[in-house]
């Protein structure tokens, strides 16, 4: 007997601008707004025929007749905006593509969003704890904004990116003052 073998893709819908389900002036963090719920009109039988679709466009009949044995939303949270899509093994890069190049929700609402691929998993269980572990962590920095505490991983790359610019400074051989070259000369 021959296993049909699936990957399942943890997917985050991410909101570059303002959700319509939170309104900006209501003193929302912004990390909280980017990592917004989906509107309730948005239903996982939508994001699969965008999918479908999606994959037509990019990849013609053969991708439609490849990625749409096994394509379903196994895992579908409007609150959180996250997915756990399970598609065939063989070609489960074919959706990660669509999902990337999609730039917007279904048709009654068109609100502009990046889709982000988090983890892909070969089992449902490994997917489903992903899941879990990212919305503990999404709530904990979402609490630590709100008390006023900075947000570790944005000062990290801060500090990272000051260091890595002191590094560069320290690097150069020469500094060349440009009032000080003679024109004449540099011909």
């Amino acid at each position: 007997m021959v296993r049909v073998k699936n990957r399942y893709l943890v997917v985050n819908i991410l909101y570059p601008t303002s959700s319509p389900a939170i309104k900006s002036g209501d003193g929302v963090p912004e990390m909280v707004q980017f990592y917004a719920p989906t509107p309730d009109s948005v239903h996982a039988g939508q994001l699969v025929r965008v999918i479908r679709d999606g994959i037509g466009e990019l990849f013609g009949d053969y991708g439609i007749g490849m990625a749409n044995r096994t394509l379903k939303i196994t895992y579908w949270s409007p609150s959180t905006s996250t997915a756990i899509i399970r598609c065939p093994r063989e070609h489960y890069e074919m959706v990660w593509a669509t999902l990337t190049l999609m730039t917007k929700l279904p048709h009654p609402n068109n609100t502009p969003i990046v889709i982000k691929v988090v983890r892909v998993s070969g089992t449902i269980r490994k997917a489903e704890e992903e899941v879990i572990r990212r919305a503990k962590g999404i709530v904990k920095r979402a609490k630590e904004l709100e008390a006023g505490k900075k947000d570790v991983m944005v000062e990290s790359v801060v500090q990272a990116v000051d260091k890595r610019g002191e590094e560069a400074r320290e690097d150069v051989l020469a500094d060349v003052d440009m009032d000080d070259v003679d024109e004449s000369e540099s011909d």
